[in-house]
């Protein structure tokens, strides 16, 4: 049997449960995405039973080019960073280095003296009250604890404060962690979900803990066990020119290339970076995420190889928002969650996913990147997708993934196999 990033091909997707007819739909719909302009290329991959059931490319690394887009090409994943930076606390969790309930101050006493935002005054400037108590690594996992990221700068002034302080591109991780504690928390932890810069809070409790750099922790105990051998914090000298352009909307029903993400020069990913985001910083490839991800979906192993032990994953795959929190309305999330749809500790969750009008498994996790990238691991039918295209995240990259979920499911039409 043939091989792809080590993982065995099928010789048919028949043999998985899944009608090639039907699927051909996924792959006419990502064609169509690359010639009307949408993209410049797109990589998709299914995974059942640790297989792979189908896999295809379409269009170039740049927009109109006339070199095919290759499986090994190297994207920058941005959030889906996130569910791998949550693995390595995991690791250490398992290690006894911390727990759930611990304060954050236990590892970043920097954060001692953390305020919450109450409102704006008449001036602008916004009203803060003390924090009732530290958030806990149960929140900062989960986006519960407060924290804002600077992506909705028109949405709050203090998304505003995070932008014009640089949390997002940080000199350094004590630059980071003296940014993040001279700003208020959004909201008393636990009382609200909002996506934040948590997980590069995340990176730097990893190397504190570690007494190793965050990205030579994660090479060490995820990247090469699992073989990973094209993801990390910058390209290599032998695979810099797989790295795809990154897109975005010109406003003119086109495209035109990133150059600034969230004021700042975008990262060309050549040199080590300043700082090692947990939260966004990786670049990776198709082969690599999808080996991350069956390993999830193996409950914490793959080929022999164990990274985290099954009720680790487990728990990792439960919602932890609190059903307050699920019942709160608030525009300013980027995700409106609700007992169907949770969140647990790296992962959105889904609980019920036919009440959410979708065609997943139970307790499918899932997550994307502002790169456009998106990913699922379905255990209830032994599932894996890993897409990846680079476009800024916008209502089309969400078509992108709707429409990916709807053509996968409708041609798997034997799940029993």
């Amino acid at each position: 049997m043939s091989k792809f990033a080590g993982l065995p091909v099928a010789h048919r997707p028949e043999d998985l449960g899944f009608d090639s007819g039907r699927l051909a739909r996924l792959d006419r719909y990502m064609a169509e995405m690359v010639r009307t302009g949408r993209v410049a290329g797109v990589s998709t991959l299914i995974l059942r039973h640790g297989q792979v059931a189908a896999m295809q490319t379409h269009g170039s690394p740049v927009l109109g080019g006339d070199k095919p887009l290759t499986t090994d090409a190297v994207f920058r994943i941005y959030s889906m960073t996130k569910p791998i930076a949550a693995t390595a606390m995991m690791i250490l969790f398992e290690e006894g280095h911390w727990t759930l309930e611990d304060p954050i101050t236990k590892f970043i006493p920097e954060f001692a003296d953390l305020k919450v935002c109450t409102g704006v005054g008449p001036d602008g400037q916004m009203t803060v009250e003390e924090a009732r108590r530290p958030p806990n690594l149960r929140e900062v996992m989960s986006h519960t604890a407060g924290f804002a990221y600077g992506l909705f700068p028109d949405a709050h002034p203090l998304e505003r404060a995070y932008l014009e302080n640089r949390i997002a591109r940080p000199e350094g991780a004590q630059a980071f962690v003296d940014s993040v504690a001279a700003q208020p928390l959004l909201f008393q932890p636990g009382t609200e979900w909002f996506y934040s810069i948590a997980s590069g809070i995340l990176g730097v409790i990893v190397s504190r803990i570690s007494g190793q750099t965050f990205g030579d922790f994660l090479k060490e105990r995820i990247f090469d066990p699992l073989g990973m051998v094209d993801t990390g914090f910058e390209t290599r000298p032998d695979n810099v020119d797989r790295l795809v352009t990154f897109y975005q909307d010109d406003g003119q029903d086109g495209l035109k290339e990133v150059t600034e993400v969230l004021a700042a020069p975008i990262n060309p990913f050549t040199a080590p970076p300043e700082f090692e985001d947990g939260g966004g910083g990786l670049v990776s490839t198709l082969g690599d995420y999808a080996r991350f991800a069956q390993m999830i979906l193996n409950k914490g192993e793959l080929d022999g190889v164990r990274i985290l032990s099954p009720s680790t994953v487990e728990l990792m795959a439960t919602n932890v928002i609190p059903d307050a929190v699920l019942a709160v309305r608030n525009p300013m999330r980027l995700l409106a969650f609700n007992p169907a749809f949770g969140f647990g500790l790296g992962f959105s969750v889904f609980n019920d996913p036919r009440k959410l009008g979708s065609t997943e498994g139970r307790g499918t996790l899932a997550w994307g990147g502002m790169g456009g990238t998106w990913f699922w691991i379905d255990p209830e039918n032994d599932l894996v997708f890993v897409g990846l295209i680079q476009r800024f995240a916008d209502p089309i990259s969400g078509e992108f993934r709707a429409k990916a979920r709807t053509f996968t499911y409708a041609a798997l039409t034997r799940p029993e196999l």
